[in-house]
């Protein structure tokens, strides 16, 4: 029980230390590269749609706004964060999350561009894996990109836990 105790207490920290790297590198990319981030408010639409019935918008920018969507997405993008690491410290144990390597963090954060491309951009009327979109092939690439970063996030976000809390 002690043991996952501690593995919560780490995911919450190194979630959120990983969405926040992954969220400055947005910002990077955008002025960078001139690359628009993700609206987080229309991911709050889409999630708040969800308990409605709809799972599928074609788009979601079409959508009828939902009151408080922006607030709703930014939890829900920190909220996957943190089970991201949860799902990380399950395959890892505390010895890995006491020792973080970075291998284990970058094939996770990797493996998590399954949920925008199986999930999200479908629902969000992108189709399977972006194919909706005008340039599939780049979307796809950013997004893999973006998730290794959040995989980087999730090594960087643990090794500043191990110091502080070894």
């Amino acid at each position: 029980m002690a043991e996952l105790a501690e593995l919560l207490a780490r995911a919450v920290p190194i979630g959120i230390g990983a969405t926040v790297v992954m969220d400055l590198w947005a910002l990077v990319r955008g002025r960078v590269f001139g690359l628009p981030s993700l609206d987080y408010a229309l991911v709050g639409r889409w999630a708040a749609h969800l308990p409605r019935g709809r799972f599928v918008h074609r788009p979601i920018a079409a959508t009828a706004p939902v009151l408080g969507e922006r607030p709703l997405g930014w939890v829900l993008h920190y909220a996957t964060g943190i089970a991201f690491a949860l799902v990380l410290l399950g395959i890892g144990g505390l010895d890995w999350a006491r020792r973080p390597t970075p291998g284990l963090a970058l094939l996770v954060g990797i493996g998590t561009v399954a949920a925008p491309w199986l999930l999200m951009q479908p629902g969000m009327g992108a189709g399977l894996a972006a194919r909706r979109t005008p340039r599939p092939w780049v979307a796809r690439w950013h997004g893999l990109v973006t998730h290794a970063v959040f995989g980087l996030g999730l090594y960087l976000a643990a090794c500043a836990l191990s110091v502080l809390s070894p």
